[in-house]
């Protein structure tokens, strides 16, 4: 009996002191946890649907006239079921620091508009400006692994003609890994090269990632107090957050892809001008290759960016809760 009272009280103890250790880990680092935490279990929810969407991006001689169940068939048929994954782990590398410096620098953002812009009030518009500058600044600090994983998803292993021909006509190099992406795009043009297509990342992203914030905040402040914790309301919120967001910068992510996979001895992935910047970009694409072009996969983000943004924002709510990170009133 005295045994069992003893055990007891070491676990209580044990328990105490795990709490006591958390309290001591700073705000903004719990904020980065529960941010890095959310992106890596979003990403990785739709690792096959995001691989199939580049490729129809990029490839759209292979995979442009194909929906998005044969190009998950077609892709299995040539990289077997890891080819679903395939610059998943450049992408989780890429998603964890991301997701965790735009969840914290958000956080932080609002924090300052909020104590030194009192003329905006507290209301989305403060969520609109602060998601846009965490968006920037996130996006600056991690550019060069989302380019190495657009390189390594963009790679698929054919022997077909069609594959040989385009491989030809538009000779791309072979890379075995993150590493081996940033030493090839490094020898090709230097720093600047591994910020390749930066530009329409960060007009996509700024407006993105604020509309994204405004809308999923937005819709929380108009719901009852006793459903605020609802799951199934914040995968709603959440998935429509991500829904009007993404339709609206979508052709600008078309744009950062083909910048991307292009080579700096290349004319163009499509024969046609090489692209150098947003918006000549996006008149480009259009001529060469028509204005649904810049829309390529929008149908299958549609399906993807439900459940990622929902998943993102339902996780780094309930990871605040068990780390016990305070209510933003406080």
């Amino acid at each position: 009996m005295g045994s069992s009272s003893q055990g007891s009280a070491a676990v209580a103890a044990a328990a105490q002191v795990d709490l006591c250790a958390l309290d001591f880990i700073p705000v903004f680092a719990k904020e980065m946890i529960a941010g890095g935490v959310a992106g890596a279990f979003s990403k990785t929810a739709i690792a096959p649907l995001e691989r199939v969407k580049i490729l129809l991006q990029t490839r759209t001689s292979e995979f442009g006239s194909l929906g998005v169940l044969k190009s998950l068939k077609k892709l299995r048929q040539h990289d077997g079921v890891k080819g679903f994954y395939k610059g998943n782990g450049a992408s989780v590398l890429r998603i964890v620091p991301y997701a965790a410096l735009h969840f914290m620098a958000y956080e932080r953002y609002r924090c300052w508009i909020l104590n030194n812009c009192l003329s905006l009030g507290t209301g989305p518009l403060v969520d609109l400006l602060a998601g846009s500058a965490s968006g920037g600044t996130a996006v600056l600090c991690t550019y060069p692994l989302d380019l190495a994983r657009t390189k390594l998803a963009f790679q698929v292993n054919s022997s077909d003609q069609l594959s040989s021909a385009l491989k030809r006509a538009s000779p791309q190099p072979t890379y075995g890994g993150i590493m081996d992406v940033f030493r090839g795009v490094y020898s090709e043009g230097g720093v600047r090269a591994l910020y390749r297509g930066v530009g329409p990342t960060l007009m996509g992203i700024l407006p993105y990632a604020g509309l994204k914030f405004y809308i999923y905040e937005g819709l929380k402040t108009h719901v009852p107090e006793d459903y605020k914790n609802s799951v199934t309301l914040k995968l709603s919120c959440g998935a429509a957050a991500g829904l009007f967001g993404q339709t609206l910068t979508y052709p600008l992510d078309v744009v950062r892809r083909q910048m991307q996979v292009q080579n700096q001895q290349q004319r163009g992935q499509f024969g046609g001008p090489r692209i150098t910047g947003t918006f000549q970009g996006l008149m480009a694409i259009k001529q060469t290759q028509g204005w649904r072009q810049l829309f390529a996969g929008l149908s299958l983000n549609y399906i993807k960016v439900v459940p990622s943004v929902a998943i993102g924002f339902t996780a780094y709510d309930t990871m605040k809760h068990l780390l016990k990170i305070p209510p933003r009133e406080k």
